[in-house]
This record gives C-alpha cells, structure tokens and sequence, in this order.
C-alpha cells in the first residue's frame, strides 16, 4: 500500500481544558501547566526528523514550537479544531442542564453531531481526507499537532466508527499517534498512544 506515514498529537492543556470548557475555534493560549507539559515533550523515533505542521490556533502552535527536538512550524488550515459554534466556552454538564433534549438530541447524531452554527465531524472528515489526500501524494512523513476533535475524526475515517458509543481505541492525549495516509485520503491506525515522555 503506498501513502505515507503520519503522526497527530493533541496540543498541551490550555484553561479551558482544565475546566471541561469546549475551545473549538476560540483561540484559548497554554495554561502555565501546559507550557510546562508541552516543554517535557519529545517526539519518538523516526517522527523526531519529520516535518512538522500545527493547526493555526495558538495553543496547538505553541506546542509545536516547544515539542523536541526543536524544528520549524508549518501552518497546516486543515488541521484547526471543529468549530463548537455558539456552545463554545461552555461545559458540557451546562448543556445538558440548559439545552436539555436538543443537546441530546445533537449528541445522538454521531458524526453528523452539529452545533448550532457550527461543524460537524463529517465536515472535519472532509477536509482531514483532503490533507491526507495531500501529504500520501507528496510522500513525506510529518507530525502534525492539531486537537481532540480533530483526532478523533481521524480516527473515525481509520476505523470506521460512527462516533456512537465508546471509541474503538481509547486515545490518550498525551501522546503521539501513528497513521497511515493513502494516495485516495483513506486513513489507517497503525500505532496509537506511544508515549512523549523520554523514559
């Protein structure tokens, strides 16, 4: 199978994270204890000589620059978050409390879950397999630091899951996760959570 291998990690915690806040496009800075994260971070073997692509956002640039061993940051569009729309900066225990049925309802709806004036993950889908698309034609490995929402449309377009129920693989989110990227967009999971602590 030709294509090119691939690695995604989810930026350091910002604020928002600590407090179960959705950022989607709100370009939320690195919390002082994500800074601190992101400095301990080094990329595994062989990613520790690809190049390197971040999400626009801050938090998830930030990252780049600070992950070792140091390297230029290219500005990649295509890996921004999934836009929360008008849900952004709340919790999700405060929807449910205030949004009641419609949030459940838009919960429900897998990868066609949409916030209002938002994205939905099948969007994401589309324009991860238009970057995939990309990187397989050119066939040079990179990393790429983008976020959670992010990834786990990756991760659907490499498994199959419909984002109903639990995830086929549980990702942690602090870690590296390797892929595969086909000429077609087509994703594979080859290795998930390898560690970015240096033993």
């Amino acid at each position: 199978m030709s294509g090119v291998a691939f690695v995604l990690l989810r930026h350091a915690s910002t604020a928002w994270n600590e407090e179960g806040r959705l950022q989607g496009m709100t370009d939320t800075p690195l919390s002082p204890a994500g800074e601190a994260d992101a400095r301990g971070w080094r990329l595994p073997a062989p990613a520790d000589g690809w190049k390197r692509l971040s999400s626009p956002l801050l938090r998830a640039r930030r990252t780049a620059e600070l992950l070792q061993p140091a390297a230029a940051v290219s500005i990649e569009d295509r890996l921004r978050e999934m836009s929360f729309g008008v849900w952004e900066g709340r919790t999700l225990p405060e929807l449910r409390a205030t949004e009641g049925a419609a949030f459940t309802d838009a919960e429900n709806k897998g990868v066609d879950f949409q916030p209002p004036g938002g994205e939905s993950p099948r969007a994401v889908m589309q324009r991860l397999i238009g970057w995939a698309t990309e990187i397989a034609g050119k066939g040079e490995p990179v990393v790429a630091v983008s976020h959670k929402a992010a990834i786990r449309a990756a991760m659907a377009l490499a498994t199959g899951w419909d984002m109903m129920g639990r995830p086929p693989v549980k990702l942690d989110w602090r870690s590296a996760h390797f892929f595969h990227a086909a000429p077609d967009g087509s994703l594979r999971l080859d290795r998930p959570n390898v560690s970015l602590v240096p033993a």
